[in-house]
Parts: C-alpha cells; sequence; structure tokens
C-alpha cells in the first residue's frame, strides 16, 4: 500500500483500545501544555488582530475561543485558538521535526469536538492520531523540508489537524485518503515568518485547512488518492528527500507523542539548552551581568539559521533572539514571559549584553546541546556544557513541573482561576460526556 493508503487506514481503523495507557498518559501531557498556552496567550495583541479581522466574516456560534467567552463558527474558532496557543512560544515540540503538533491539531479537532459535542475519549483519540500523522509525515520529509524555507509545523500540521478531524467524523479509508490529499494541497507556510504575527496565523490557518480538508472529503469532495507520495505530490513537491517507510513501518507501532517534549522557555527550543547553560553559570558563580567582557556559545548551526537576530525590535522577534536569550539568562536570571516583552528589549542592560553574545557553530553539536563560555572582563573564563536541554526526551518536564507551568500560564492569563479544577478536567478528559467543556474551561 502507498503512504496515503497506508496514513488513511490507520485514521479510519485505529481504534482507542490501540493505544497504550503511556501515552494517552501523554497525550493529557500535551493537552494540558497546549490549553495553558492558549489561556495565557488569549489576549495577546495578535489574538485581538485575529478576532477582529474574522469576525466580519464568521458564522454562526459552534465553538468556544478560550479563555475570551466568545463563540464563532468551527473553522474561525479553530484559527483564533491556534493563533493563542501559539503567540507565547511556548507550545510542545516534536524536537526530531521541530514541528509544535498541538497547535493545528487540538485547535482543529476541539473546535469540531465541541461542535459535534463528542465525548472527551473520541476527542483524545483524534487528538493522537493527529499528533501522529503530523509528526510521522514530518519524519519522512525532514530535515531537507525545513531546509527548503516551509514552517514545518503549518505544513504538516494541516495534515495532522485533517487526520484528526477525519477520525471525529468517523470517514472511512477512502474519504479518509481524500481529506490528506486536500490538506496536503493545502498546505503551506514559509520560515521566513517566524518572529512575525504570521507565524501565528500559519499555524491557526494549519488548523483550518486541515478541518475543512476532512469536512469536504466526509460530504463527497475527493481528491487525490496517492497525495504524499505522488510524482507531483506533496513529497516531491514540497522536499528534495523524503522517505515514506518513516511513516509506513511505524504507524500504529511507536507512537510520536512519547518524543514530545515541552518548554521550559517561551521562545525558539533550538536556544533552550544555551539558555540553560547561562543560567547555571550565573548561579553557580555568581555572575554581574556588568563584569562580563563577552558571552560565547558553541551551537548547532540550526541556531544560528534560526535564531541569530542581534537587534530584535520587540518581544515577539526576541523570542527567535539567541542573543536575546543569552542576555535575560545573563542579566535577568531568568527566560520566563516577561523576559520576552518590548520593555525588556529596550532594556539598556539587556541590549549591551545581546550585543556582546557571539555564537560559534559546529555539525557536532546536537540541536539540544550547547556549550557555553562567560569571559569575564578580568580574563576568567566560566564554562559549561549541556547534553540535553531541560524539557526535552533526555530531561523531560516531570508531571509536577508540567502542572506548575499551567498554573503559572493560567496566572498569567486570568485571575481568580481554580487551576486544581482545570487540571483535573484534563486528567479526568476520557470520562467527559461533551469535550467541549475542555474548551469552556
Amino acid at each position: 500500500m502507498s503512504a496515503t493508503a497506508q496514513l488513511a487506514r490507520f485514521i479510519a481503523a485505529s481504534s482507542w483500545a490501540d493505544v497504550p495507557a503511556s501515552v494517552r498518559h501523554d497525550a493529557k501531557r500535551s493537552l494540558l501544555n497546549w490549553l495553558g498556552c492558549a489561556i495565557g496567550g488569549a489576549h495577546a495583541p495578535s489574538v485581538d488582530l485575529a478576532i477582529d479581522s474574522l469576525v466580519p466574516f464568521s458564522g454562526p456560534a459552534q465553538a468556544t475561543v478560550i479563555n475570551r467567552g466568545r463563540r464563532f463558527d468551527v473553522a474561525t474558532t479553530a484559527v483564533i485558538n491556534g493563533v493563542s496557543s501559539s503567540v507565547l512560544d511556548f507550545d510542545d515540540t516534536h524536537l526530531q521535526t521541530v514541528i509544535h503538533p498541538s497547535v493545528p491539531v487540538a485547535s482543529a479537532a476541539l473546535a469540531l469536538a465541541e461542535h459535534l459535542q463528542a465525548p472527551g475519549e473520541a476527542f483524545m483519540h483524534a487528538f493522537v492520531i493527529g499528533i501522529e500523522a503530523a509528526c510521522k509525515v514530518g519524519n519522512a520529509i525532514s530535515p531537507e523540508h525545513y531546509a527548503c524555507g516551509w514552517h514545518v509545523t503549518s505544513t504538516c500540521g494541516t495534515i495532522g489537524a485533517a487526520a484528526a478531524c477525519a477520525r471525529l467524523l468517523g470517514l472511512d479509508q477512502m474519504q479518509a485518503a481524500y481529506a490528506i490529499g486536500m490538506a496536503a494541497s493545502q498546505s503551506a507556510g514559509l520560515s521566513e515568518m517566524l518572529g512575525s504575527p504570521t507565524r501565528m496565523f500559519n499555524m491557526g490557518h494549519a488548523a483550518r485547512n486541515g478541518l475543512m480538508a476532512a469536512w469536504y472529503a466526509s460530504k463527497g469532495i475527493t481528491s487525490s488518492a496517492c497525495a504524499l507520495e505522488a510524482p507531483r505530490g506533496f513529497g516531491n513537491a514540497f522536499t528534495t528527500r523524503c522517505d515514506w517507510s518513516a511513516l509506513t513501518e511505524t504507524l500504529g507501532v511507536t507512537w510520536e507523542l512519547a518524543a514530545n517534549a515541552f518548554k521550559p522557555y517561551p521562545c525558539g527550543i533550538v536556544v533552550h539548552p544555551v539558555i540553560d547553560g547561562c543560567l547555571l553559570l550565573r548561579e553557580r558563580h555568581a555572575i554581574r551581568a556588568g563584569d562580563i567582557e563577552r558571552v560565547e556559545v558553541t551551537v548547532n548551526p540550526a541556531v544560528q539559521i534560526i535564531m541569530s537576530r542581534p537587534e530584535p525590535a520587540d518581544g515577539m522577534r526576541s523570542k527567535v533572539s539567541a542573543e536575546h536569550c543569552i542576555a535575560v539568562a545573563m542579566v535577568q536570571g531568568a527566560a520566563g514571559v516577561q523576559q520576552f516583552t518590548d520593555d525588556v528589549v529596550h532594556d539598556p542592560g539587556v541590549t549591551a549584553l545581546r550585543r556582546r553574545a557571539r555564537l560559534l557553530c559546529s555539525d557536532a553539536v546536537a540541536k539540544d546541546a550547547a556549550g557555553v563560555c562567560v569571559v569575564m572582563k578580568d580574563g576568567t573564563r566560566h564554562e559549561a556544557f549541556v547534553a540535553h536541554a531541560k524539557g526535552s526526551v533526555e530531561v523531560p518536564l516531570t508531571d509536577r513541573e508540567l502542572e506548575d507551568k499551567f498554573r503559572s500560564l493560567l496566572d498569567y492569563g486570568r485571575s481568580g482561576s481554580d487551576a486544581a479544577r482545570v487540571i483535573g478536567t484534563v486528567r479526568d478528559l476520557e470520562t467527559l460526556r461533551d469535550a467541549g467543556v475542555l474548551a469552556r474551561t
């Protein structure tokens, strides 16, 4: 069977009983992180812009915008929740592909599940299927796809959102194949947009486009049944090399949620080991920023490509500035939501140290590793090597740490919230008769 056919069969034939208990637990961790990011980001200016832009064209109230108390049609809600859950750059990351899978998949699946009044178990199953589709397609085309300039969360996320919604709609194998085809045809997003509001809209549109692909297929609209592997299909059009065995040989065997990682810092994940090293040295040697001559970090070339921005214009762009991450870690001893604001970007002490940060690239350094050397004005050198960033699969956030992160996002996004109640809702999601409770919580 072709890659498209095998993925379609997996979507249509999978049962909740096939999903191991450990993967169900991983799904809840990912959903808790996604929900926290959506709540924390719900009142960001980009979300206001999304609502203001889309409301004039919105249809009937079918699904809930998280933490805004407003309801729009399913497709519009998927876009807005996609924007809000990605705006803080605190979302999950599938490190092998650098896909942030929960944003497009959960944003699409929850909006549709609420409209359909689907139970929690059905929503969770759809979410797992969608993550598998997005990340396994990503595995097959990485890293060349991203190197070509595509925003991989947006492109593969569209396919993941379609897979999740196809599962919720109960599509058969052929309908699921058509949904994949329409999603592949609608996949878009350029990594040039990283650091601008378009990055979030890429991910919101991925949720909507995948959702609509599944909906179209449910209404009888057809597409190519071999959209992934065809000579003019997704793989050959979007990358210089693809290996569909990375998808076909692992469906239902390994689960990509087990490889999903969670950010301790709200910025580009490739710079997280750098932040770890800076914070470690700052604390270990009681370093004062005013005594630093320069900071040299040895990193994977991906950091240079994705995150070398010595002079970010604002807080949003500082999230994709390795130099800014180095500066705030050393000057403020933190790299939380508050460190990526316009005020901090223009802080004189942060600006001064940002200009004394140096990136040294080496192919020998893994993407989640970094060497950090702080050179003091008196010539002293303090060095540390971080083999795996905190939050990676090798050094994962514990359930407690993830819940603490959720609480901080809840506090940031709204006051007076009962975090324990919301965490309990996610923990008991399988038993809910209406998955939409998660959006309205």
